[in-house]
């Protein structure tokens, strides 16, 4: 197994590395781009299951007598008023209101928190509002986290557990804690990156080829694959979601990245609320989905003109199989493109031009209907 230097090896590796040409540096981590055909692995998603690590995340566990309101003064949703067992997905932001990063958050306990994410500022700003006696601890390493995908996800996990996943019993941004799958102790989580029915399932470190070897036994017969990093890329610019340093960075507010939702003014003071209350009624931005005629590698970067002005650029693009093979991207756009069926440039870094269109967003599962199913 040979990953590239400087990097991690994940929980799973030992059980996809030999199978792996190219790999990608996620947090410091090495994942895979493909496990094999990445077109197989995209079906296995859409249509069956498949199954991926998903270590790589930051988890900040914050404890103490003050976790949840710790937490909840840096997330932008109502931490306190979380429901037993559901997670709530949301942003932190500055204290200029500009994103940081996008993320989780469970309560475990009424004195311990988790939240998940990407951006280590995240931690920073979770110990700046934690008092004393409350700790701030960033643990990854501790656990392995596969991620299930796909419509018959839920027969898979369901042949590993005697705990009820039907969707009555398990609802979409909920999790389980002190599970067994397969076996092993584990925590489930009901969400996931592709706009598909899933779970993500975290075990202690070293029962992670344990949990590999049972998922893909009890799958076998289901189509499920293991996928890399290009079929999960695919499916969630098909779904319209977003990542950071891609459709946002620290020069964006929630509002520019399709987040604005996420932002619970009425829940009381969080870090960046009163700069987001002033910046609410002049938001120039917006995150966009957009065909381009061109291929993806002339599409990705490409910077887009209205009228022959300026006015964003495509920020990932991929063939999407959900519309035929045409290349599908996201965008970071002015206000002024942000119509659907609004026609614009794709001008690439060799100076090429070609025909885009702004699309609803998301293209796949606009009603989102397959994750609650």
């Amino acid at each position: 197994m040979v990953v590239p230097d400087g990097l991690s090896t994940t929980p799973f590796a030992p059980r996809y590395a030999d199978h792996v040409e190219e790999w990608i540096d996620v947090y410091g981590n090495a994942v895979p781009l493909a496990i094999g055909d990445p077109a197989e692995e995209y079906k296995a998603i859409r249509g069956a299951a498949g199954a991926s690590e998903y270590s790589m995340l930051y988890k900040w566990h914050v404890e103490g007598e003050n976790a949840v309101a710790s937490v909840d003064a840096v997330f932008s949703r109502s931490v306190k008023g979380l429901g037993a067992g559901r997670i709530a997905y949301g942003v932190v932001v500055d204290d200029d209101g500009m994103m940081v990063d996008d993320v989780t958050v469970a309560v475990l306990a009424p004195d311990h928190v988790v939240v998940t994410g990407g951006d280590p500022a995240t931690q920073q700003s979770l110990a700046a509002h934690a008092p004393a006696g409350t700790t701030v601890t960033e643990r990854r390493d501790e656990s392995a986290v596969l991620t299930l995908q796909g419509p018959r996800s839920r027969v898979v996990l369901q042949r590993l557990t005697h705990v009820d996943v039907s969707n009555a019993a398990f609802p979409y941004y909920t999790f389980l804690r002190d599970t067994l799958v397969a076996g092993i102790p584990a925590q489930v989580s009901r969400l996931g990156f592709t706009a598909e029915l899933g779970y993500e399932i975290q075990v202690p470190r070293e029962r992670a080829p344990e949990l590999w070897d049972a998922v893909f036994e009890a799958g076998a017969d289901l189509g499920i694959r293991a996928f890399g990093a290009l079929a999960l890329l695919t499916c969630r610019t098909e779904a319209g979601m977003i990542m950071g340093e891609l459709e946002y960075d620290h020069t964006v507010t929630p509002f520019e990245c399709r987040m604005g939702w996420a932002l619970d003014f009425d829940k009381g003071p969080f870090q960046g609320r009163d700069a987001l209350l002033a910046k609410k009624d002049s938001v120039t931005g917006r995150v966009v989905s957009v065909v381009v005629d061109a291929a993806p590698e002339a599409a990705e970067g490409a910077r887009l003109e209205l009228d022959g002005r300026d006015i964003g650029y495509v920020t990932m693009a991929v063939p999407s199989p959900a519309l035929g093979g045409a290349t599908l991207g996201l965008a970071r756009v002015h206000r002024d493109a942000v119509k659907s069926g609004t026609a614009l440039t794709a001008v690439s870094a060799d100076g090429s031009k070609a025909d885009a269109t702004v699309r609803p967003t998301p293209v796949y599962d606009p009603e989102r209907a397959r994750v609650r199913s």
